[in-house]
């Protein structure tokens, strides 16, 4: 496997995964923009021909001054990306992603793919480097996740001195979640979306729901805290929110 750890001298060209940071351009680091300056293609999700907004990529958005102000235009390969819960559909594009930036990378080009927040922390780029690495150097450039950009927002520590900290999926079952629920001093509840009525009563079963703070587009314009739950509807929220859950009272 060809990684970031991996010296060995290849003609090949390179893969980097960018994590281009939670949404606030400013967080994109100077190492990520340099790349995204210097690579000859971007890769990058967009939204499938099914979506409201065919075409359209959260992460490009982001990065999109950074490649503005590049000195010459980089050639683009958009992968368009269903958004569905069968993984059928959503292997298929990247595996005829993988096929095009292998094509690149053949010809000695350097890759980089834009992820929102961290490349390896529920990052697409994943699933891209399992299909790459065992031909071409993958590195992984780190970006800032959105439990660390949703913990600076609401102002409110993910974790301190003794307390053990988790982070876990919307989509567990209730009685894993409640388990965790019951065994971490802080978590973050992610992908909650579609599961947001559910995480509520399982907060609320908990004993729990006092403790929680809701966040959506942390550091993005249309960015929302809501610091008593209780409030909350009983409808769905975006793909881009999560729950933070601490066992402290703290003043925020």
């Amino acid at each position: 496997m060809n990684t970031a750890n991996s010296n060995s001298p290849s003609a090949s060209g390179t893969f980097y995964g960018l994590g281009v940071g939670p949404g606030d351009p400013e967080l994109i680091t100077l190492k990520a923009a340099r790349l995204i300056k210097q690579c000859d293609v971007i890769c990058y999700l967009c939204n499938d021909s099914d979506s409201d907004r065919p075409g359209r990529s959260q992460s490009k958005q982001i990065a999109q001054d950074v490649i503005d102000d590049r000195a010459y235009n980089a050639i683009e390969i958009a992968i368009p990306m269903p958004y569905k819960r069968d993984r059928t559909a959503a292997n298929q594009a990247y595996d005829q992603g993988a096929e095009a930036i292998r094509a690149a990378l053949r010809k000695g080009q350097t890759v980089v793919f834009l992820c929102e927040g961290d490349p390896l922390f529920f990052g697409s780029y994943a699933y891209l480097q399992e299909r790459l690495c065992e031909e071409f150097t993958c590195i992984a450039i780190p970006g800032i996740s959105s439990p660390n950009a949703a913990s600076a927002v609401a102002g409110i520590p993910l974790t301190m001195q003794k307390e053990n900290y988790a982070v876990l999926s919307g989509r567990l079952s209730d009685e894993k979640i409640l388990s965790h629920l019951n065994e971490f001093d802080s978590l973050v509840l992610m992908k909650v979306g579609q599961s947001r009525s559910r995480l509520l009563n399982l907060l609320r079963h908990s004993g729990r729901l006092q403790e929680a703070v809701y966040i959506e587009y942390a550091t993005r314009e249309q960015q929302k805290v809501v610091y008593d739950v209780a409030t909350l509807d009983g409808g769905d929220g975006p793909y881009f929110s999560l729950f933070i859950i601490t066992r402290q009272q703290r003043n925020v």
